[in-house]
């Protein structure tokens, strides 16, 4: 089953690796991720032809007495993620492929064992098995920042884990709470439709606390204002393979945690409290974007950046129509893609330069004319420049919100015109101007730098030309979860 296959290959994959050594373990890697990511479109095809495939789904008891399941099944809206996370893995294990990196086998097999857990969170449809694919998520990533991070490694990477942590476990007590309100022949159950089906039946005041809870992890996860604070030292700190993984794929296990686990599942609460969710969303856009604008360190920027983007995403998930699901959907592909390529632009200028502090470069487009040209790309595909996959993602999200609270996306909107600040300049200061002498060194792509670069950008131009495949292949699903919260609200 394709199914199967995409939550064990990686962790199989893994454990190979481990026998390896030298050189072949990151072209293992790769090959190993490709192979996952040729599997995610054999489903993506066999989703469009045949979306009740039993190859998408796979289903059997685990613990049955507690009415505990292994129930995965890949809809529209999960094949995306799934493509998310497939697309990326490799492209950030291409990305090493000019570095060493001590115990290499340790380093791509953690890489591999959390796409599994990235897996299985996008799949699973039991409550139980969706928390322990989140907590296993975490672990990887964790000796990942602890192990090759930078100074100060240890009290920041503990830091991210104790928020996220802290977090899981309001989530867990919120989902058993849920589970004890379950009912069907066979006792309690932790299958999602079970959960919904409790969820919708609660009181106006357990929805809030179900809904507050959940909302608690998946904001520290996003992150959300002012559950934040321990992204930006994370990202820098972190490897930068690390930072891809954590950027361009973990944060969108709390958006789609959103979609997913929380608004259909108790809609009289998003009605009641979703503008104080919204709120704090939007207040990460203008927080988030005028905290990167402040910035002189380009790694620290972008990571600020990613607030901002994060918090539209979520603001516009939150206003649950169709036009602000889709779009956050959509965004969170393009998110991914652009994020992952500007952390990648930052690690060139780092390699080469020995610094990522804004101030003390300039000239590199005199002496890399493709690596300025291919980043100006990834820059306007950051900035939602019209014909770039940024532009379609942001516009339905904006639509979205303003159809709940047209003054929110007002402000909402400020993401794309601060983000043209210190986008455009932060690129003008690093790429313009005359070379210096940290600058005048630099020399342009190597072939591996521009087999990650090219195909980036030629996905940035193609998703924003071409947009369909991904609103198509959600737009079932969206529809069908924001008609699930409107008779949730007719009772």
């Amino acid at each position: 089953m394709i199914i199967g296959f995409l939550i064990f290959w990686p962790l199989i994959a893994a454990m190979l690796l481990l026998l390896l050594k030298g050189e072949s373990v990151k072209k293992a890697a790769l090959a190993f991720s490709l192979v996952e990511l040729g599997v995610t479109l054999a489903g993506w095809f066999q989703y469009t032809h045949n979306p009740k495939s039993e190859n998408l789904n796979l289903y059997f008891t685990w613990i049955k007495s507690m009415g505990i399941n292994f129930d995965v099944n890949m809809d529209g809206i999960s094949i995306l993620m799934v493509f998310l996370t497939t697309l990326l893995v490799p492209f950030i294990i291409l990305s090493s492929f000019n570095k060493s990196y001590k115990n290499p086998q340790a380093f791509y097999a953690l890489i591999l064992v959390m796409q599994m857990a990235l897996v299985g969170v996008f799949v699973a449809m039991d409550g139980f098995l969706f928390y322990i694919f989140w907590e296993l998520a975490l672990l990887p990533i964790y000796f990942i920042c602890l192990l090759w991070g930078g100074e100060g490694r240890a009290r920041i990477t503990f830091k991210f884990f104790i928020y996220t942590l802290f977090g899981s476990l309001f989530m867990l007590a919120a989902l058993i709470y849920l589970y004890l309100h379950t009912s069907s022949p066979a006792g309690h159950s932790f299958d999602l439709r079970a959960l919904t089906a409790a969820g919708a039946a609660l009181p106006a005041k357990a929805q809030a606390v179900f809904f507050w809870c959940m909302f608690l992890a998946f904001a520290i996860k996003m992150p959300i204002f002012p559950f934040h604070t321990w992204q930006p030292d994370t990202y820098v700190n972190a490897p930068t393979q690390g930072t891809m993984l954590l950027s361009g794929i973990m944060l969108k296990m709390g958006t789609y945690g959103l979609l997913r686990w929380m608004l259909p599942v108790v809609p009289q609460a998003l009605h009641d409290w979703g503008y104080i969710a919204i709120l704090l969303s939007v207040i990460s856009v203008i927080y988030g974007s005028m905290v990167a604008i402040d910035q002189k360190d380009f790694k620290r920027l972008i990571a600020y950046s990613s607030i901002a983007h994060v918090g539209l995403i979520a603001a516009g998930i939150l206003s649950f129509n169709v036009q602000g699901v889709q779009g956050g959907i959509v965004q969170m592909i393009s998110h991914g893609i652009n994020v992952i390529g500007l952390f990648f632009i930052c690690d060139i200028i780092f390699s080469r330069t020995g610094t990522s502090d804004i101030s003390r470069l300039g000239g590199i487009r005199n002496v890399a004319p493709n690596f300025a040209l291919l980043a100006l790309i990834v820059v306007l595909g950051s900035v939602a420049l019209p014909l770039t996959n940024g532009f379609v993602g942001e516009f339905l999200l904006i639509n979205g919100i303003y159809q709940v609270h047209p003054a929110f996306a007002v402000f909402a909107g400020f993401t794309i015109i601060l983000g043209a600040v210190y986008m455009f300049r932060s690129y003008q200061k690093v790429m313009l101007g005359e070379v210096n002498s940290v600058t005048e060194s630099f020399t342009d792509l190597t072939v591996t730098e521009k087999a990650v670069l090219i195909p980036m950008v030629l996905l940035i131009v193609f998703f924003g030309i071409y947009p369909k495949p991904l609103l198509d292949l959600a737009s079932a699903d969206v529809a069908n979860l924001v008609l699930k919260y409107n008779s949730g609200l007719i009772k």
